[in-house]
């Protein structure tokens, strides 16, 4: 990558460190893998986790489900403090809390404390997040750098998430299940030390300070509606358990766009930002997409475990073709959406995702690995993979100067509210068909392949052209 600087915006401050970009470039991607992988990486080992502290169902949901709830409600704020006490400074603290609550985890000897771990990793993993695509966006000069920059930031998130369920399985099958959260502390310090020599300190120098009453709100909100979208697989989407919190949880969200509205002189998230079609068609299309895309693995790893009868790690292994074909399809954006434009590009994407889906759900236990498993979801993927930095590069675009971090935050919670609540309907769906498991997991991807649909026609929301286009 090139070493030449352009000057900051105005209010970011001087993000621009000395040296070559690529340590940067990796060190960011490396904490984008470390939060994605850790959403996934957890469900081959729940069985183990059981076993050895007697966890319960519940308890076991709340292994997962304790990590969702503070990732997705601390999203935004996230974003917002990287832009607000300094981009290199909440990176670094976000990474130190998820290093140090993994530790905390592999060690548990009882379930509140792996729970409660759990939840730390989660609040961690919520300041990091924004704060990876936003040190890109404030380091890397706009042109051919950022662009191939964020394509790999892209390609990286979506490995994550690939990469879980073949982490998990040959982490618990050859040491213990304790190593898919220690192995977190070692690589965390490594980061942590790598941040404070590599990154320069930026923040929005304009800013007047933090909306505590908009914090509160919308993160009680989101952790409240997150909490009742979680229950309903187990309780029905009529049960007081999945009601009362999301009720709840649509009162602070009304409030909290109240206070942005009206009362609020720093607003957490100025309500304007929404009139740009750059930020609030990304939003739209990242929604539908990530409510699909996050049931791909686990629909595809239940198959596979349950009607297959493969192991954990042979169902790790048979999702390499799905990782290689994100690796792929993301690097591959820059040069095409440098051709075809972004929109184009974001359209077709998502309409060879549907594709993936529509054939997924025809599968039958006899149609083999190849056709049953690798090219659809080989479709899904790379077409997903097409998307994913497009949807980056048209929403940092539209932000306004000092608003980086805010929309990244946004952005990331778009991605994790639209998967929490696509999987909870989508597992729903599939539990419906009293037959035989195949045709719940059928009408899941039916369903998946009209989101990703729909994501390809909310395309058509956004401008024809982006400042940031490669």
């Amino acid at each position: 990558m090139t070493n030449t600087a352009e000057a900051p915006p105005a209010g970011r401050g001087a993000a621009r460190p000395p040296g070559p970009l690529w340590p940067i470039v990796a060190l960011v991607c490396l904490a984008q893998f470390m939060m994605v992988l850790d959403v996934s990486i957890v469900n081959v080992a729940l069985p183990a986790m059981e076993s050895d502290l007697r966890l319960g169902a519940e308890g076991l949901q709340w292994v997962v489900n304790g990590y969702l709830l503070t990732f997705a409600g601390f999203l935004l704020l996230g974003g917002r403090a990287a832009d607000l006490y300094g981009r290199r400074r909440t990176f670094v603290a976000g990474l130190a809390v998820f290093a140090v609550a993994g530790l905390a985890g592999g060690l548990a000897t009882t379930p509140e404390v792996l729970i409660a771990a759990r939840a730390c990793q989660g609040l961690g993993a919520a300041v990091v997040a924004p704060a990876t695509l936003t040190i890109l966006t404030t380091t890397i000069p706009a042109g051919p750098a950022r662009a191939r920059a964020i394509a790999t930031w892209g390609a990286v998130g979506a490995v994550g998430g690939a990469a879980g369920s073949l982490a998990g399985g040959l982490l618990t099958d050859h040491l213990s299940w304790r190593w898919i959260l220690l192995i977190n502390a070692p690589i965390g310090a490594v980061a942590v030390i790598a941040a404070l020599r590599l990154l320069a300190e930026s923040r929005d120098t304009g800013a007047r300070g933090l909306d505590l009453t908009g914090a509160i709100t919308v993160t009680a909100g989101l952790s409240a509606l997150e909490l009742g979208v979680l229950q309903t697989p187990a309780h029905g989407w009529g049960s007081a358990r999945a009601l009362v919190p999301m009720g709840v949880g649509v009162l602070a969200l009304g409030v909290f766009i109240l206070v942005q509205a009206r009362f609020a002189r720093a607003p957490l998230m100025p309500l304007r930002i929404f009139r740009a079609r750059a930020v609030s068609g990304a939003l739209l299309v990242q929604f539908l997409l990530g409510a699909a895309g996050f049931a791909l693995w686990y629909f595809l790893s239940l198959h596979m475990q349950q009607v297959l009868r493969y192991s954990a790690l042979q169902a790790g292994l048979a999702f390499l073709p799905h990782t290689l074909a994100v690796v792929v399809a993301a690097k591959a954006t820059p040069w095409l959406a440098g051709r075809v434009g972004l929109r184009p590009l974001l359209a077709t994407g998502a309409l060879v995702s549907a594709a993936g889906f529509a054939w997924q759900a025809v599968v039958t236990p006899e149609s083999g690995l190849l056709a049953g498993i690798v090219l659809p979801g080989v479709l899904v993927t790379g077409g997903l993979g097409l998307t994913s930095a497009p949807i980056a590069m048209t929403a940092t675009a539209g932000a306004a100067p000092g608003e980086a971090g805010l929309v990244s935050g946004i952005l990331n919670s778009a991605r994790q509210v639209g998967g929490s609540l696509g999987l909870a309907a989508l597992t729903t769906l599939a539990a419906a068909p009293t037959g035989a498991p195949t045709s719940g997991y059928a009408l899941a991807f039916w369903a998946c392949a009209g989101l990703v649909t729909a994501g390809a026609v909310a395309v058509l929301a956004l401008p024809r052209a982006s400042k940031d286009r490669p």
